[in-house]
């Protein structure tokens, strides 16, 4: 039903073309994100296979987006095996 209405607008004022399609690809990009963040190495999903997964990561494992001034290749581990 709202996108009858929406493709009705649309024909009425085609300037409206540039903002549907902006806000369509914004809200496509903030999906996209959220499904990359619930993938991540620190989400449990499975509580009963996997209780801990941070446990599992090396301290070499980049878990930053961006890192500007860290180099995980150097890293050393410095606490006990779980």
């Amino acid at each position: 039903m709202i996108f009858r209405i929406l493709a009705g607008q649309v024909k009425r004022y085609p300037s409206l073309i540039p903002q549907v399609i902006f806000i369509c690809l914004g809200m496509g990009g903030a999906g996209l994100y959220l499904a990359r963040l619930a993938k991540g190495p620190h989400v449990t999903w499975d509580r009963t296979n996997n209780p801990e997964p941070w446990n599992k990561l090396d301290p070499t494992y980049q878990y930053k987006f961006v890192a500007i001034t860290t180099d995980y290749k150097t890293l050393k581990k410095d606490g006990p095996e779980f």
